[in-house]
């Protein structure tokens, strides 16, 4: 993952690369459209359009806007920084967003017909969820708040002038330190109000909880809608949220719901009759769908809807005349866009939302709706990261080409779908095939199988730079949905519950055997990587078999028992990942964890992780590295300084993630 082997280890490449085929450095010159907002009349979309900077070594976003019935462009905001979170006034006259540009995370809001801009905060932390307030003369937020705590001991006697070493830090906290946020301030998220036209924010809730998420406004606008978890047992069982009711005359708040498991995403109708919101019965297991639910505020009956799509629903927006909600959720490697009304049938809208992360093929998107219904999104393709597209009913219509100089000219990995059925018990899987340039069925190529992580997660037809640069270099890439991944359906997740790894090894097997049957793969030239829980599973596969020339497991799970106990998120993985804590089930904890047929590897494997990583802490990559020096496998470790879990934020970094597995595959293959 760093810069100066990237140059080299894929120049070195035995394969002749093509003059027009994508290079390792010109993923500074992509772009990708997220964070969208729609006018009420749908006559303009506003987005953030993001970039990689070269000198920086950063992600850059600012504001632009594009008019619907010209496809006309113009930036709303400019510079070196990240300008992002736009929200439009309720009127559209104004847009406010959050913006670095003075070296912190600070609201600014810009007057559209005049194009003045100003910054109306002054924070000590970064906001989040800005949302108006219904007449538009405030913004409400949430922000971190420090607690206000002294140590328990305070040593006396330090001499004047004397240097002293530091004072010990005495940490009592459930969640002490973040991934990406390292060894945290104690405090918590609470909800504030600030003038739309600048001064002090206020406090709007406070006690030893976080606050936050959406918000949402009654009718009356007296009242806002959120989503905590309140209880007392909070920090041990992080899940159990409800949608609650701020008073903001008294600040008094009231809980909506009560029930163990989440509740969240609310959203009052426009017409302040309905609310509606997302969540599910919590039975402690790895996967639940999240589901509809919406409530009468004048009868007080709740109604469960959607619950038959069988898909975890990640998102909802309230049709304008409050007859209905759009609904998104995955579905087969898919973000999808549904529209449920309260009477009638479920209405599929489009399929086609896009990734905003182009570096693995993981599904996901933004969305915005007008008052008409027409859908702002970005759009999912194979060869492009991500655009804005528009669609009401019928096909969408792409209204952005953000990469047509970066990419117009490259000849591309073709990406196809491929549906396998298990050997393990032929449950059908879902698969790509993504082929290098200039691919010819007639000959041989070797493989790269590279692995989702989460577990609970989805890769699908998404532009991914990654999968591309490893294809310009002639391999074949094969990137599949196994058990356990999401978006098809309950069963389907749960089959990985307290299971994990298992059977989703002969997924992954099912694929590459297919593969080589189709004529083109060479069998000896067989590769493995994958990361997080891509990395548990490339891991478990070296100790299941010897097919792979090389493997790298990236930023992985090794030893469960460890893990549980170093890891940032701890009580959510023993509580809903094991059926017990890790002295309980010590034999559960070792039978699924790589280290324990580590005398079963051969494969040459390198392991690659951020040194800041706190989700799966490279304690775990430590402990497979001197496991396999010991066994006299082929090993090394590569750490990638200050990264934590999600390496390639730095985009030198996803170069050096792709060179120094491309260069450790070229090591290992038998035909270099």
């Amino acid at each position: 993952m760093k810069y100066f082997l990237a140059g080299v280890a894929i120049a070195s490449s035995a394969c002749a690369v093509q003059a027009a085929s994508l290079e390792p450095t010109d993923i500074f010159n992509l772009e990708y459209a997220n964070q969208i907002d729609i006018t009420n009349d749908g006559d303009k979309v506003f987005f953030v359009r993001n970039r990689m900077d070269i000198k920086s070594d950063r992600k850059v976003g600012n504001i632009w806007s594009v008019d619907l019935a010209t496809n006309a462009m113009q930036p709303v905001t400019s510079g070196l920084h990240m300008d992002y979170s736009p929200v439009l006034s309720p009127s559209n006259d104004r847009i406010a967003f959050v913006s670095t540009r003075d070296g912190s995370s600070q609201i600014y809001v810009k007057w559209l017909a005049t194009g003045a801009i100003a910054k109306i905060s002054n924070l000590a932390h970064g906001p989040s969820g800005l949302h108006w307030s219904p007449d538009g003369k405030s913004l409400y937020f949430s922000q971190f708040v420090p607690s206000q705590k002294a140590p328990p001991v305070s040593v006396a006697g330090k001499p004047k002038g004397a240097e002293w070493a530091k004072p010990p830090v005495f940490i009592d906290e459930v969640y002490y330190r973040a991934d990406g946020a390292g060894y945290t301030e104690p405090g918590f998220n609470h909800i504030f109000k600030i003038d739309a036209n600048g001064g002090n924010a206020k406090q709007l809730t406070s006690g030893n909880f976080d606050h936050g998420g959406e918000l949402s406004f009654a009718d009356d606008a007296k009242t806002l809608y959120f989503s905590a978890n309140r209880h007392k047992d909070n920090q041990l069982n992080p899940t159990n949220s409800e949608v609650y009711k701020l008073d903001l005359n008294s600040l008094e708040i009231t809980a909506v719901t009560d029930r163990v498991g989440p509740d969240n995403h609310p959203e009052v109708s426009p017409n302040g009759r309905f609310l509606a919101y997302l969540g599910y019965d919590d039975k402690k297991t790895n996967y639940e769908n999240s589901l509809l639910y919406v409530k009468d505020l004048k009868s007080g009956e709740t109604k469960t809807y959607a619950a038959d799509l069988d898909r975890s629903l990640a998102s909802i927006t309230w049709a304008a005349n409050s007859r209905g909600v759009y609904v998104s959720y995955d579905s087969e490697g898919k973000t999808t866009l549904g529209y449920q009304p309260l009477k009638g049938r479920f209405e599929l809208i489009t399929n086609a939302i896009g990734s905003v992360s182009f570096g693995r093929p993981y599904s996901g998107g933004d969305y915005a709706i007008s008052d008409r219904g027409l859908v702002a999104f970005t759009l999912a393709d194979t060869q492009r990261p991500a655009d804005v597209a528009i669609v009401k009913r019928g096909e969408p219509r792409p209204i952005t080409k953000l990469n047509e100089d970066a990419l117009g000219d490259k000849t591309l990995a073709k990406v196809e779908e491929v549906w396998l059925k298990s050997k393990h018990d032929q449950l059908p899987i879902q698969a790509w095939v993504a082929y290098p340039p200039g691919f010819d069925k007639s000959k041989k190529y070797p493989l790269v199988l590279e692995i989702h992580g989460g577990p609970v997660a989805n890769y699908g037809p998404h532009f991914s730079a990654e999968v591309q640069l490893f294809a310009v270099q002639g391999s074949v890439v094969l990137y599949m949905n196994p058990r356990g991944s999401d978006s098809y359906g309950k069963e389907f997740a749960q089959t990985i519950h307290h299971n994990y790894p298992s059977h989703d090894f002969d997924d992954l097997m099912t694929g590459v055997d297919h593969l080589i049957g189709e004529g083109y793969i060479d069998k000896d030239r067989l590769f493995v990587t994958g990361g997080s829980g891509g990395g548990v599973l490339t891991a478990w596969t070296v100790g299941h078999t010897d097919r792979f020339a090389a493997a790298v497991v990236a930023k992985p799970v090794i030893n469960w028992y460890s893990f549980v106990l170093t890891a940032d998120f701890y009580p959510f993985f023993a509580d809903y990942w094991f059926p017990g804590k890790p002295w309980e089930h010590m034999e559960h904890y070792m039978k699924r964890s790589p280290i324990s047929y580590v005398g079963n590897v051969k494969t040459p494997t390198m392991l690659l992780t951020g040194e800041a990583d706190y989700r799966t802490p490279i304690s775990e990559t430590e402990q497979y590295y001197q496991a396999l020096k010991l066994q006299g496998v082929e090993t090394a470790m590569v750490r990638i300084p200050d990264a934590s879990h999600g390496i390639t934020k730095r985009p030198s970094n996803l170069l050096n993630k792709v060179a120094y597995i491309q260069w450790w595959f070229d090591k290992h293959d038998p035909k270099k």
